[in-house]
């Protein structure tokens, strides 16, 4: 008979206890408030309770008070329609009654200018996963105008989006043919997701996602221009904070 053990029986490793590795803290502070406590818990194996301990000691201090910075400011955008006032409240350090004031200050900025590509990376990050009340506060830009350039970059709402917010509006795609396939495989590797998706009718989520199914990777010359845009948009946004 054969004794050897069935993985498959094994039971699951439990969750980690004990001190917190750097790394865990660094995932802290960028994901809270961004990703759910479930999300980042599951993701370190973590309990939420944990997660959530460990967020408190992370952004404790003394309140913050007077002028806002470019870059609060920023971090106040990044958490729109991500996080709860209680948590925004905690990770900036500022009261309700402030970030409330703020929020009205941003609605006074929303004017129609032209759009600069890091303008267009944030649309692309955040368009799937935000109500548009809330891109119109983030990115400073009537409502309609944000939904005219969506419409142009072929983005949708994420899904999972649409279901947590009961959003309505989703695009239905059709079901990849053959030849759409064929064609996918052909432009994906040298070809920008943007450019794809006008070419085959489709969102470029949809792109992207059915590229990841059938494990298909951009070319080492498409990932270094890539790398290059990367670059040169964080290094205009930290300029622009710093200035």
């Amino acid at each position: 008979m054969n004794k050897t053990a069935d993985t498959s029986r094994q039971k699951p490793i439990g969750r980690r206890k004990g001190p917190w590795a750097q790394t865990e803290i660094e995932r802290i502070k960028r994901l809270y408030g961004i990703r759910t406590d479930g999300v980042i818990a599951r993701q370190l194996n973590r309990s939420v309770e944990s997660v959530r301990r460990m967020a408190k000691r992370v952004f404790s201090g003394d309140a913050r008070i007077g002028p806002w910075s470019a870059k609060e400011v920023q971090a106040l955008k990044n958490y729109l329609g991500a996080a709860s006032m209680e948590t925004v409240s905690m990770i900036l350090r500022r009261t309700p009654v402030e970030i409330q004031r703020k929020v009205k200050e941003l609605e006074g900025l929303v004017k129609s200018r032209e759009w600069t590509p890091e303008d267009f990376q944030d649309l692309k990050r955040l368009y799937g996963t935000r109500f548009n009340s809330d891109l119109v506060l983030i990115l400073g830009r009537p409502e309609a105008e944000i939904v005219s350039k969506a419409t142009t970059l072929c983005l949708s709402k994420d899904k999972a989006f649409q279901r947590r917010s009961g959003a309505t509006g989703a695009v239905k795609m059709p079901r990849w043919s053959p030849e759409t396939v064929k064609d996918l495989k052909a432009l994906y590797p040298e070809a920008d997701n943007l450019e794809i998706a006008k070419t085959l009718g489709r969102s470029v989520k949809s792109v992207v996602s059915k590229a990841h199914d059938l494990g298909l990777k951009k070319s080492p010359k498409r990932l270094e221009e890539m790398g290059r845009e990367n670059v040169r948009i964080r290094y205009d946004r930290q300029t622009e904070a710093q200035g």
